[in-house]
């Protein structure tokens, strides 16, 4: 829903006069922050679906040794005021074909930022190491880091170290699949049990499906020619009984990705893991924007999430 530009003048005169963006870390900009949304906004690619409430955004926190290694931390201005003592989080990963992308992009945070932080949970986007540096499996390993970081510092920040939900668009979608269809992969690099997964309209979730067959050429680069690899980086292969919920959204205009979708869908299925998909009329792009704006795409992911836990229905009950 487009917001009338009465309503918009009067979100920038307030983001103007109070000044709602606090960044706490020394290189964040709050000028910086803002000029990014309000570009968005002029470029007609952003649709806002509230105003905004202050937030505070930890910019930068490491999470390993690599200058790759950091993710940023976007938390309510004050989670006493709640409906939970601990904030819930969201642990969202960007994606760009596994050789690109940033935890800053605007498709990347700015609608689900704008959308949940205000409810009382914490968003955090982390960045990892890309091709050629590193391969996929490596990337998902980063991801595991990064989330165990989050967890260990959870207490400092508010959270609550056991109600992370992992999100991912893209190849950041395949990155978390990957962790959520085995989650001893990331327990065993420190992270704790979290709640579950959703897949953003990932088009990798049965790696060695797509490259036996005619395939774009962005999966050779991310996979190379190996079949060992193109399994032990396969989601659908990776699947356990111990996998986590998955919500499993895909745009249908990608025949190709809806179909990945559902054979990952049906042997999740066969393993008992509990797994929803969400087929919806946006391109790759919108899947990821869109999730945060009003209307029925993100009230049935919400749902979802809703239904992983008590304090999570909580906070997202009207």
């Amino acid at each position: 829903m487009l917001m009338k530009p009465s309503l918009f003048s009067m979100f920038i005169s307030l983001a103007v006069l109070s000044i709602p963006f606090n960044i706490l870390s020394p290189a964040a900009s709050a000028g910086k922050f803002l000029e990014r949304l309000l570009e968005s906004r002029r470029d007609n690619q952003n649709q806002w679906s509230s105003s905004s409430d202050n937030f505070k955004l930890l910019r930068n926190i490491s999470y390993g040794d690599d200058p790759a290694h950091r993710m940023d931390v976007y938390l309510p201005p004050d989670p006493a005021s709640f409906k939970t003592a601990k904030a819930p989080v969201i642990f969202m990963v960007h994606g760009g074909g596994w050789k690109r992308g940033d935890k800053s992009s605007r498709r990347v945070a700015v609608n689900k930022v704008v959308r949940w932080v205000p409810k009382g949970f914490i968003f955090i986007s982390a960045n990892n190491r890309l091709r050629p540096v590193a391969d996929p499996i490596q990337q998902a390993d980063d991801i595991a880091l990064a989330l165990a970081k989050a967890q260990k510092s959870a207490a400092s920040w508010g959270a609550d170290p056991d109600r992370f939900l992992l999100m991912g668009h893209s190849a950041g979608a395949h990155l978390i699949a990957l962790l959520n269809a085995d989650p001893d992969r990331a327990l065993n690099m420190g992270a704790r049990p979290w709640l579950g997964a959703v897949s953003l309209d990932s088009g990798a979730m049965n790696v060695p499906e797509i490259m036996e067959k005619r395939h774009a050429r962005l999966y050779d680069q991310a996979f190379g020619d190996d079949p060992g690899f193109w399994k032990a980086a396969s989601p659908f292969h990776a699947l356990t009984t111990k996998a986590k919920p998955f919500l499993l959204v895909c745009s249908a205009k990608r025949r190709a990705a809806c179909a990945q979708t559902d054979l990952f869908a049906a042997r999740a299925e066969s393993f008992a893991v509990p797994v929803q998909v969400l087929k919806q009329p946006l391109s790759h792009g919108e899947i990821n924007e869109q999730l945060g704006l009003d209307g029925e795409y993100t009230e049935a992911v919400e749902k979802f999430i809703s239904g992983l836990d008590p304090v999570l229905n909580r906070l997202l009950a009207p």
